[in-house]
């Protein structure tokens, strides 16, 4: 077979190849295409959050609103808790850090919050020395049952009260959600805690802007 004959076509096959995706290459380079759409926060119009009233571990009282103008981070558990919650707070606090480090400015605008579902032990000073001992500027905030109880229950978290334990005292069961708040309030995401510190600092580089 001569193989002159079979070169024009191929070239020629070629040449359309070029002209078809060339097309494609002039939108990827030109700057004035449209940008993708933002990605919508997983929690966008989620009914969670709301108003409460609780004490701080520095005897002030606080409100939801207390905090607009601030991202918030927020953390229901209890401080005599034996392994989930000093985990997820110490990775969230970890998160944090991770996050300072990179961007100082963006991450003074957020407020950690811990919240107390175990109010009976969990006194200002109790509260105070559990989130001292994870970052300096978590809160941490307890109050009355009733107040509790409605705090958990805007931000639909579940809590109740475990078996007496054999050698005294008791556990709590509880949901271990860690959300992020915008500046207005409005829920937009839960950190990967599970995932560990990265994972957490990640979701903030995300969200918070």
């Amino acid at each position: 077979m001569n193989r002159d004959t079979m070169a024009p076509p191929i070239r020629f096959k070629s040449r359309l190849l070029c002209i078809a995706l060339a097309p494609l290459f002039l939108a990827a380079c030109d700057a004035s295409a449209p940008a993708p759409p933002p990605e919508e926060p997983p929690l966008a119009g989620a009914d969670i959050g709301g108003p409460f009233e609780l004490t701080g571990e520095d005897g002030k009282t606080y409100g939801w609103d207390d905090f607009d103008g601030k991202y918030r981070i927020v953390y229901f558990g209890y401080a005599y808790c034996p392994d989930v919650c000093p985990t997820d707070v110490q990775r969230m606090a970890q998160g944090l850090r991770l996050f300072e480090t990179e961007s100082p400015e963006l991450a003074r605008q957020i407020q950690p919050i811990f919240i107390t579902i175990d109010p009976a032990r969990d006194t200002q000073e109790v509260v105070g020395e559990f989130t001292d001992a994870f970052h300096p500027r978590l809160l941490g905030l307890t109050g009355t049952p009733e107040q509790v109880e409605k705090a958990a229950e805007v931000f639909r978290v579940y809590y109740q009260k475990g078996a007496d334990q054999p050698g005294g005292g008791y556990l709590m069961d509880h949901s271990n959600f860690t959300f992020l708040f915008g500046p207005d309030g409005a829920p937009l995401a839960t950190l990967p805690t599970d995932l560990g510190p990265e994972a957490v600092a990640e979701e903030l580089r995300k969200w918070v802007k």
